[in-house]
């Protein structure tokens, strides 16, 4: 039907920071689904969630990693809860260059949350034993997208054949050459 709209699932992960007592099990249990082999380790450095922490004033705020973004943003707004003050950064979903949050501690490429793809509900969620994470979908309006251009056909394809870790090997390789 002309004029119908396409429709598309959003998938969000409610935070109810009231709830939350800094456990930590979201990134633990996010860690070791994403290690490789899945579940062989757990190191909450390759988490995409973590608890922003003031254990001496009880508050916890759990953020899940959102978009890369490839500069840092302008803002720089404070927060005060419960009397303590935290910048715009310790809330902030976006890996960016300005720091190591939402970064895999080895290689430095940004981490999203993919929402456990595959499972029916994140680990976070399914392992918060208060509840302060709570799996949320809904449907939305979908905004006509681009087709990919040749460039990120071209870069899927190459990671496909030959994996992600040698394309980004061999364009380090390309960017530190061309510095020369």
């Amino acid at each position: 039907m002309a004029g119908d709209k396409k429709k598309k699932i959003v998938k969000t992960i409610k935070v109810n920071a009231d709830k939350c007592n800094g456990c930590r099990a979201c990134e633990l249990a996010c860690s070791s689904f994403h290690a490789e082999p899945r579940y062989s380790s757990n190191n909450p450095a390759r988490s995409r969630i973590r608890v922003v922490r003031d254990p001496l004033r009880d508050i916890y705020v759990p953020i899940y990693a959102g978009e890369y973004t490839p500069s840092e943003c302008l803002g720089r707004d404070k927060y005060v809860l419960d009397g303590k003050e935290y910048d715009e950064c310790a809330f902030c979903r976006a890996a960016c260059p300005s720091r190591d949050l939402f970064k895999e501690p080895d290689s430095k490429l940004p981490l999203k949350c993919d929402m456990c793809e595959g499972e029916e509900v994140p680990l976070c969620v399914k392992w918060c034993l208060v509840d302060a994470l709570e799996y949320e979908q809904r449907e939305e309006d979908a905004e006509e997208e681009e087709p990919a251009g040749e460039m990120e056909l071209g870069l899927e394809a190459l990671a496909r054949k030959h994996g992600l870790r040698s394309l980004v090997d061999a364009v380090a390789r390309m960017a530190s050459s061309d510095k020369a």
